[in-house]
This record gives structure tokens, C-alpha cells and sequence, in this order.
């Protein structure tokens, strides 16, 4: 205080000159005071001495005027205004209040100090933080962002990393609920792959710093020193464990990517695929037809026979399958003219040598012969130009499994589920190794390659329908969630058994077209006595009965039924050429067989395999 306030710069109290206090007769207060002459002291005052002056009435001014931010000049008139009503700033017996007992102010806050907080300030914790809430804020930081920085009093952050969070499921959850598992495909293509690591390696980390932020905002320092040390581990492997699912994200998109490489070759290492377009895959067809090859290579064999050859014919628009089924033991096979081996053999695949020349044996033969195909390697092509040559059908993609291979896929899927029609010995030329029991079973890896092998008992015929029904039993039970559950032990196992002439570049559309697949008619035809023989097959016969199997794929079941009851057919699906046309060529003029003329329409795969 300057010494104009009564202290001089010793601290020493100056006594002032005691001026009359002029009051009008309105205000408060007036009295025989008000009444007193100009410099006369008023009767109250009369008594006073100085140093009751200066300790009593005095400080309480000095310490109102200090505290209410104003400054009165001692001996001066203070204003009517300076101070609150009566109440507030005089006691009944015309002393003044404390400062401290005045309402508005909290304890310690007299002459304009403020050591406590005033009860309108910011809320405090209600209970302090020790070391297991300070973990648990933490840890539900990690599942809801922004927790602890709420709890901490920071409301813009905490509010901020919770909308965002909100926002980012919003449009997961929009993309999965508007383009559905089909959307899902997009991430197989190779640069999807590589963003989606990218985006797994930034998600990790902003988990990272979003657990360090939280506990750091949570002030661990209030802790002791034992709670700041266990609480600060525990947070590091909370750290570590966020930081996990998103590591193993990654590295499944990594092995997909390298499993792809290993089996989808590009589209420029085989000739006879046709570019793939980004904006029509398909290139304008309507129908696609893939060759679907069981081989039995193994150790103890010399080269690969396609004990197991099916045509999918997929509708690309509705996802409608027609499976063919080919004996091994087809004899005398014709090929196209554009085939190497249509001038080796113009009468039929080995047709000189009588029971000779089945068509399991294609494969192979193409591969010991590069010199009259030209290439080395050739026989995916001879036996794709083979069947479809058979069918009437453009052979368009193969795919080949190896049958142990194949009996991995099974058990990496958890088995497959099939109705057992009969005892099914197996192991072996007599059943030695076990019985596969009549009834619906579940059958493991390697029960159901034996189920589609064996032929203890049974012919081929009936290898053949049970192999039908164990691809239609994978087709069906191989749902995403179990792909994606088991997709390493997949992913091993498809390295070992595939071998493809579908490109890289076709991979996410097939993807989306196995989701159509997946939920769509499958129906299955097999060529197999009485109404063909494969000693000698009716060619114009079997191709007559593919295109009404694809014709009635393509319908309505009211529709199917009215052209099985017209007597003129139907134009070809794309894909398939027409019966008429084929017969035409020399080639392929028809064989009669002791067959009848009738011919069976494709059953559903439901009907047969009692899915």
C-alpha cells in the first residue's frame, strides 16, 4: 500500500486526518451523524482513539476497498454504491463483516487473495485415481477412444476420438450392410492388398499413441512410485495386445497375396486365356465353364491321371450350376480341329488300339509328347480341348487337385458333412483300413477322399456319383466365416493341391462369383450307363443332353417344364455351340450306341447328395 492509503513503506501505519463523514438524510446510516457540522467529529466518533481507529473500523475499510478492486482516499466520503446492500457489508452492531464470512467467497479469499477455489470453478475428481482405475480407463480406451480423456476432464478430445471412432464404424458398417460379402471381394485384388496392410499398419499405431494419450491424460504421476511402475508395464503390454489383431491382419493379407502368386499364373504365361478386362472380367460372356480335374499324382506314381474330370457351367448373372460328370474310361475321345492331336488321331484318341485310349490318360500323354504339341506341358490344353470338344462346350479355365492335397482342404474347413447311402470300405484294393458307416456322418480329411476313391464293392460309375457329391458338399459347407477362420491352414493347403490356368487378374470377380454360386441352383449330370456308354459313346447324344441341362439351368421351374414339353429346343446359352451345327462337322457324326433315345434331365445336387 502507498502512503497515501495510511502505510508508509515501513509497514508502519500513518494515522490520517479524521474529516467528518458528510451523509444526506436519505441515505442509510443518517442520523445525528448526518446532522454534524462539517469537520466535527460525529458523537459515535467522539469516543474514539487511535488506535482503536486504526485496528478496528479502519483495517475492515481498507480490506473492503482492497478486496472490492476500488480505492477510496482516507478521510474521503465513500460512495453509496461501493458497497452491497446493509446486510452484506456491515454487521447489525455497524461493524463490517469479515471477509471471509461474506457470501460469494470461500475460506482464505479476504484481501483480494484467492488460495482456495471459488464454488463456481471447475469440478474436481470426485474420488482420486489409483492404479487399477487408471489401467481400467485405459484398457476401455481401447475399445471405446476418447473414455479416459473424458474421465480426465478433457471433454473437446475425449468427445472428438469418440465421434470419429462412431464415424469409422458407421462406414464399416454401411459398406458391409450396402455391398455385402461381395464387397468384401474388392480386397483380393494385389493393390487392395497392399493398401489394406498399409491401412492395418497406421490403424496399429494410432492404437498405439491412443493408449499412451489415455494414460498419459489420466496423470499417472499422482501415483506412488510402486503404482506408477506396474501401471506403466501393464499399459506397454495393453499396448502390445491392441497392436496384435492388426499385426495379424496384415499377415494374412500377406499370405494371401503370396498364395495367389503361387497358383494364379499371369495372363500373359498362357495363350489360350484371353486378356482380362477391369470393367467386363468375362469379356461379354454370359456363361462360364470351368473343368474341375482330381489328379492322383503322388510319390510312388509315375506322371498324372485325371481319375476325376467335372465341367462347371456357371450362369455368370444368376450364379445357376450345371456339374458334368465324365467317366474316366470315356474311350476314344474326338478333338477340335484347332488341336495338335486332331492329326495324330482323326479317328478318335487312340482308336487303333480298341479298349485303349481313355480319356484319363490325355493329360499325360500330351506332356510325353511336346513335339507333336508343339510346347512342353500341354496337357491341361489337350484334355480342356478334349472335353469341351465332347460337351460342345469353350472350355474356359481348369483347375486341378491333387487328391491329398484336397484331403488337407477338407480338414482345414472342419470336415464335411454327407449322407452316406451305403458301407463304403476303403484303404487299399479290399477296405482294410476302415468302413465308412450308412447314415449322415461328418467325415474327416482323408474319409471323404476315400469316399470319392473307393472301389471296393462299387464301379466307377458310382465313384463317380459319390465324387459329385463331395464337391457339392465343399461347395456348400465352404462359407466365408469358416474360410476366414481356418484361411492359413487354407491357404497351405490350397499351395499344395492347386494348379490353375486361372489368371491373377481374375481372381475378385471368380470370388464374387462363388458368392452367387454359393446360394444358387446346382444341379449335376453324369454320362454313365444305361443311358451312356463309355465303351461306346453316343457323341451328338451327349451333347444334346448338355445343352438341355444349361437350357433348363437358365429357367423358371414352370418354364423348364414347359419346354421339356415342346417338341422344338431353344437357342444356346452363350458358351455353348448348337447340337445341329456340331453334328454337321464329320468329326462328330454321332455313333449309335444300344442306349435309349430318352433322355434324363440334370437332378439337383439336394436331390442326389440329400444336402
Amino acid at each position: 500500500m502507498s502512503k497515501r492509503d495510511g502505510v508508509d513503506n515501513g509497514g508502519r501505519k500513518r494515522r490520517p486526518a479524521r474529516r467528518p463523514r458528510p451523509t444526506s438524510g436519505g441515505e442509510p446510516g443518517s442520523g445525528a451523524r448526518g446532522s454534524a457540522a462539517p469537520g466535527a467529529p460525529g458523537p459515535a466518533e467522539a469516543g474514539r482513539t487511535p488506535s482503536a481507529d486504526q485496528g478496528g473500523s479502519g483495517r475492515a475499510r481498507a480490506k473492503g476497498q482492497a478486496g472490492s478492486g476500488r480505492r477510496t482516499e482516507p478521510g474521503r466520503p465513500r460512495p453509496a454504491d461501493a458497497a452491497p446492500s446493509g446486510a452484506a457489508g456491515a454487521s447489525p452492531g455497524g461493524g463490517r463483516k469479515p471477509a471471509g464470512d461474506r457470501p460469494g467467497t470461500v475460506p482464505g479469499d479476504a484481501a483480494g487473495k484467492r488460495p482456495g477455489r471459488m464454488a463456481t470453478g471447475a469440478p474436481r475428481f470426485a474420488r482420486p485415481l489409483n492404479a487399477g482405475s487408471v489401467l481400467g480407463w485405459t484398457a476401455l480406451s481401447a475399445i471405446v477412444p476418447g473414455a479416459a480423456h473424458l474421465r480426465a476432464g478433457h471433454r473437446r478430445t475425449g468427445l472428438g476420438l469418440l465421434g470419429a471412432y462412431a464415424v469409422l464404424l458407421v462406414a464399416a458398417l454401411a459398406f458391409v450392410l450396402v455391398r455385402g460379402l461381395e464387397g468384401l471381394t474388392t480386397f483380393l485384388g494385389d493393390g487392395m492388398m497392399v493398401t489394406a496392410v498399409v491401412l492395418l499398419a497406421v490403424g496399429a499405431l494410432c492404437w498405439f499413441a491412443l493408449l499412451v494419450t489415455s494414460y498419459v491424460a489420466l496423470n499417472p504421476s499422482r501415483l506412488d512410485q510402486q503404482g506408477q511402475i506396474v501401471s506403466g508395464i501393464l499399459v506397454g503390454v495393453l499396448c502390445v495386445a491392441v497392436m496384435s489383431p492388426f499385426a495379424l491382419g496384415a499377415n494374412t493379407v500377406l499370405t494371401t497375396r503370396d498364395t495367389f502368386d503361387k497358383i494364379f499364373p499371369s495372363v500373359d504365361t498362357d495363350s489360350g486365356v484371353a486378356p482380362i478386362k477391369e470393367e467386363d472380367p468375362w469379356n461379354g460372356r454370359t456363361r462360364v465353364n470351368f473343368l474341375l480335374l482330381g489328379g492322383d499324382a503322388a510319390g510312388n506314381r509315375t506322371g498324372m491321371r485325371t481319375d476325376s474330370m467335372n465341367v462347371a457351367s456357371v450362369d455368370i448373372r444368376t450364379g445357376n450350376t450345371v456339374l458334368f460328370s465324365l467317366p474316366r474310361n470315356l474311350q476314344h475321345v474326338h478333338f477340335p480341329p484347332s488341336s495338335p492331336l486332331r492329326k495324330q488321331f482323326p479317328n478318335g484318341f487312340m482308336a487303333e488300339l480298341g479298349q485303349g485310349g481313355l480319356l484319363n490318360e490325355v493329360w499325360q500323354y500330351a506332356n510325353d509328347h511336346p513335339q507333336i504339341m508343339g510346347k512342353k506341358n500341354q496337357g491341361p490344353r489337350a484334355l480342356m480341348d478334349a472335353i469341351g470338344h465332347t460337351l460342345n462346350l469353350k472350355i474356359d479355365y481348369y483347375a486341378l487337385m491333387n487328391m491329398y492335397g484336397f484331403a488337407d482342404l477338407v480338414d482345414a474347413i472342419g470336415g464335411l458333412r454327407i449322407r452316406v447311402e451305403r458301407d463304403i470300405p476303403w484303404g487299399g484294393l479290399y477296405g482294410t483300413a476302415g468302413t465308412i458307416k450308412a447314415g449322415t456322418r461328418v467325415l474327416s480329411g482323408e474319409e471323404a477322399l476315400w469316399y470319392g476313391r473307393s472301389r471296393v464293392g462299387s464301379d466307377d460309375f458310382s465313384r463317380m456319383g459319390r465324387q459329385r457329391c463331395v464337391i457339392g458338399a465343399f461347395a456348400k459347407q465352404a462359407t466365408p466365416d469358416k474360410i476366414l477362420l481356418n484361411f492359413r491352414e487354407i491357404a497351405t493347403a490350397t499351395k499344395r493341391l492347386a494348379q490353375t490356368n486361372i489368371p491373377r487378374e481374375l481372381v475378385e470377380p471368380l470370388a464374387a462369383l462363388a458368392l452367387k454360386v454359393k446360394g444358387a441352383k446346382i444341379t449335376s449330370m453324369q454320362f454313365v450307363p444305361p443311358e451312356f456308354w463309355p465303351g461306346s459313346p453316343d457323341w451328338l447324344k451327349i451333347r444334346r443332353a448338355a445343352a438341355k441341362a444349361i437350357a433348363d439351368s437358365t429357367r423358371a421351374p414352370s418354364q423348364a417344364v414347359a419346354a421339356a414339353a415342346s417338341p422344338t429346343g431353344s437357342a444356346a446359352p452363350s458358351g455353348v455351340a448348337s447340337p445341329s451345327a456340331s453334328a454337321a462337322r464329320p468329326t462328330q457324326t454321332p455313333k449309335q450306341t444300344p442306349t435309349r433315345n430318352s433322355q434324363r434331365s440334370a437332378r439337383s445336387l439336394e436331390e442326389l447328395c440329400g444336402f
